[in-house]
């Protein structure tokens, strides 16, 4: 299914019908201030091994990120310093991911050998507004294209076509960047 969504109104109702699939399992395909991403609920394990299924990856060696709705969210996953929290409020909502120590409440599907997790709070408000709604995080990583010049696909309709067998749903939230997050390791000093 493809549901377009515009980012400066999107409309409720859809919002409602995507959380109604990420919460019954699904995976879903989304756009970011960056590039489209792939994902779903963090608290879904079934929707988290499809992702790795479909990335080929192994859960338990996967590098995945989450987008959060806010500041406050993270903390509940990641352990955040005061240093840190500072750098973060200052480019958040924004193009970076923070990588930084997971928490034990971090799902175990989602914990990779090192006990990171990647952080982002895009600015895109489609997908701040189905995180707000869901009421946690969203599993994310980047949609790739096969293409050896082209590193991301942009055009929601060609991805659409691409993902339409493997993914739930695709929103149309307009053609997507081509250049990925900045990411920023916190996990040392």
């Amino acid at each position: 299914m493809l549901i377009k969504l515009f980012e400066d109104n999107p409309n409720q109702r859809d919002i409602l019908k995507i959380t109604a699939v990420l919460k019954r399992g699904g995976v879903i395909i989304y756009p970011t201030d960056t590039v489209y991403a792939m994902g779903c609920a963090i608290n879904q394990v079934k929707a988290v091994q499809r992702v790795c299924a479909l990335k080929g990856v192994k859960p338990e060696k996967a590098d995945f990120s989450m987008i959060c709705r806010d500041l406050s969210e993270i903390a509940l996953y990641a352990k955040v310093s005061n240093e840190v929290f500072k750098i973060m409020k200052r480019h958040l909502p924004g193009p970076f991911t923070f990588i930084l120590n997971a928490t034990t409440k971090l799902p175990n599907v989602l914990m990779n050998r090192r006990k990171t997790i990647g952080v982002r709070i895009p600015d895109n408000y489609i997908v701040r507004a189905i995180v707000e709604e869901l009421g946690h995080p969203l599993l994310t990583t980047s949609i790739h294209d096969d293409d050896e010049i082209v590193e991301y696909m942009t055009d929601p309709e060609l991805i659409h076509e691409r993902y339409c067998k493997s993914v739930d749903l695709v929103i149309d939230g307009g053609f997507g960047q081509n250049v990925a997050s900045t990411v920023v390791d916190c996990t040392g000093d």
